[in-house]
């Protein structure tokens, strides 16, 4: 039995990592600022900053593997813990766990890495070409990941695509709420943009098997079957059966206006949405087959509907605002006044 040691614990994936880890026998420790309302009684919990070193050589302290998924996410709307976090939280724990004789590093990094992909699939040797700040905050800490497995620690890098499963809500929890009061969503463009989705459990999954391996490794970590973005919400709706049907806007004045209404505050929009929802993205998997001798099963429409039924099932628990980003919802702002306005935009096709 090993003791690993999950940062970022409390949030939304960091979770399901405990929950994966404990039912495959290890001991679980957790580093986060706050403690969760349902953590396990048997799971041990350092409250502390990553950016904190005495916290870092706490939290590592007796540790055989560290899952690190501490993150600050665009929503948050600060720069300055956007890079201090991302960037020298993931040093400050390399550099004690490595003093503390850690076997293994396991850091969750992001797609958001690659910005808008000059060409798909996108492999695990694809050149990085971030676009916004939080793309390029994950991919300094990949640098920071690189540099010391290059030094002979073992760390690895797995990179999700946009992530989904049951409780994850965030901005999904606005959709959500659309669809579940029969209101229309809408996608940017014509929604014929290939993208591609990873479930939680998919993702916790990767994260567990990349920690059994010996040796560095970059992993891509997405779903095994997806289609267009029109094609899952559509699906959506039929699944959701509420009257809902997808609409369209034209993409290049609607990026503008999520862009001005988030610089403005009162949109819940970070630059990836607007950069990436009318575009197509994914990844291949090959790689994980080749690695873990498994790769991701849950599709698209499964995990939509499943992060769907969870949300219609725990609706007013989502709108607790204790919770991290990713497990609530995000607040509406203007879009609470949209919500009914865009049936008189043109359907998708």
């Amino acid at each position: 039995m090993t003791l690993a040691l999950v940062t970022g614990g409390s949030g939304y994936v960091g979770s399901l990592f405990v929950a994966r880890l404990r039912e495959h026998g290890h001991r679980v420790r957790v580093l986060d600022l706050a403690d969760a309302h349902d953590r396990p009684a048997d799971v041990e919990f350092v409250r502390g900053d990553i950016r904190d070193r005495a916290v870092a050589r706490t939290a590592v302290d007796g540790v055989d593997v560290v899952f690190h998924n501490v993150a600050q996410v665009p929503l948050a709307r600060d720069a300055e813990l956007l890079r201090t976090v991302n960037v020298d939280g993931t040093r400050i724990l390399l550099e004690t766990a490595r003093d503390a004789r850690v076997a293994k590093v396991v850091h969750t990094s992001s797609s958001a890495i690659f910005g808008v992909p000059r060409a798909n699939p996108v492999l695990p040797g694809t050149v990085p070409h971030p676009m916004e700040a939080y793309g390029q905050a994950k991919l300094e800490a990949e640098w920071a990941c690189l540099a010391a497995a290059a030094d002979g620690f073992d760390v690895s890098i797995v990179r999700p695509r946009t992530v989904l499963g049951h409780g994850r809500l965030g901005i999904f929890g606005i959709l959500f709420d659309w669809i579940a009061d029969g209101a229309d969503p809408v996608v940017l463009g014509d929604g014929r943009n290939r993208y591609q989705f990873v479930h939680a459990d998919d993702l916790a999954e990767v994260c567990r098997r990349e920690a059994e391996q010996s040796g560095p490794a970059v992993l891509n970590a997405g779903a095994p079957a997806f289609g267009t973005m029109g094609e899952s919400l559509e699906r959506l709706c039929v699944h959701a059966g509420t009257g809902s049907t997808v609409r369209r806007l034209p993409a290049g004045p609607a990026a503008v206006a999520m862009r001005v209404g988030s610089f403005a505050g009162v949109l819940p929009f970070a630059p990836y949405h607007w950069l990436m929802y009318a575009r197509s993205m994914w990844f291949d998997l090959d790689h994980l087959g080749d690695r873990l001798g498994w790769i991701p099963e849950r599709t698209n429409d499964e995990m939509f509907r499943e992060s769907y039924d969870w949300f219609c099932a725990n609706r007013e628990a989502t709108r607790r605002q204790g919770a991290s980003h990713h497990r609530r919802s995000a607040r509406q702002g203007a879009l609470a006044l949209a919500k009914h306005l865009t049936r008189f935009a043109p359907r998708a096709r």
